[in-house]
């Protein structure tokens, strides 16, 4: 993997004519979107991006990632160490009219003024992948299984009976 920066603006169009290649990373930091899923972020983002022409005249970048994230615990809050990793497949269209052309394989990616924002791709497909939910195991967590558990007043082992809502008519009843 190389440890060169991968461009922040490309011409994609060029790129998927030669058949380029780009490997590089992305500083997490530099990802604004991204933090404000996540909290700040240090450290790069592993990238490989492969931009060619398929077999009907498309141009396409099929795309590699990965990242290791502090993600927050939903139990504790505290930080946990992901590692995210994405593999992906973008068709270039040059208008959002062009999108529902691509087949179901490729997700659109708009190229405007025959320019293309990379770090904007790298941020969308990092925000795609992040897990659903992040839990600590439970003997590593701050929270324990018993602060998990909702707990009833003391001694509240005892069975009351709920009270009855027709008791008033009863009473009623009972007037005449």
């Amino acid at each position: 993997m190389s440890t060169s920066q991968i461009p922040s603006r490309v011409e994609p169009y060029k790129l998927a004519a030669r058949r380029e290649k780009l490997e590089g990373l992305v500083a997490l930091d530099k990802l604004p979107r991204l933090a404000e899923e996540t909290g700040h972020q240090s450290g790069d983002c592993q990238v490989v991006l492969e931009f060619g022409v398929d077999t009907q005249g498309r141009r396409e970048i099929r795309g590699h990632l990965q990242a290791t994230l502090a993600l927050p615990c939903r139990r504790c809050l505290e930080p946990l160490s992901q590692d995210v990793t994405s593999d992906f497949l973008l068709g270039m269209v040059a208008d959002e009219s062009l999108a529902s052309e691509l087949p179901a394989s490729h997700e659109p990616v708009l190229v405007e003024n025959e320019q293309l924002d990379l770090l904007t791709v790298v941020e969308d497909e990092l925000i795609l992948s992040l897990p659903q939910v992040v839990y600590h195991d439970e003997s590593e967590c701050h929270v324990s299984a018993e602060q998990l558990v909702s707990k009833t007043e003391e001694g509240g082992t005892e069975e009351t009976a709920p009270a009855n809502p027709f008791a008033v008519l009863s009473t009623l009843k009972g007037k005449k």
